[in-house]
């Protein structure tokens, strides 16, 4: 199972209000050509960051900017405020194992604990992560690209 690649957009709109903020209007167009994406996209992961509170989003000349400082903002809490795991669960099972084979009639107790396990050790990574290590990051990196030109 994958995450959903929300995840992964919504940082790449925190990481271009850090780089463009206060120099370029952080819209959805904007956002849509660095990403890569359908603008209808970002405007649905904008929706759901702002209504998480980790975003605010000013109509006309302002664009997005964050809510809040980055070192407040966890990883934790842009993977849930994007929905990035489909109905709670990191893992989908499949429906409907055989009752008959000794294998299909246990897997769910064999594994449903284990799977469980594994999202909440995922989950507590991210809680541990914040915005603001990534800029951190996202800083350097730009500044190594900057000084060997």
């Amino acid at each position: 199972m994958q995450i959903t690649s929300r995840f992964t957009i919504a940082l790449h709109i925190f990481a271009c209000i850090e780089i463009f903020g206060g120099r370029q209007k952080i819209t959805s167009e904007f956002l849509a050509e660095s990403i890569q994406v359908n603008p209808v996209i970002i405007r649905r992961i904008l929706a759901q960051l702002k209504q998480a509170g980790l975003i605010v989003v000013r109509r006309g000349s302002g664009g997005a900017s964050a809510a809040r400082p980055y070192s407040d903002i966890r990883f934790y809490d842009v993977y849930r405020a994007v929905d990035c795991v489909e109905e709670g669960q990191l893992f989908h099972f499949h429906e409907h194992p055989n009752p008959k084979c000794p294998a299909g009639r246990h897997i769910h107790k064999v594994l449903d604990g284990r799977l469980l396990q594994v999202q909440q050790a995922m989950e507590d990574e991210l809680k541990g992560m914040t915005l603001d290590q990534m800029m951190r990051d996202l800083r350097r990196c730009n500044s190594e690209l900057t000084t060997t030109r």
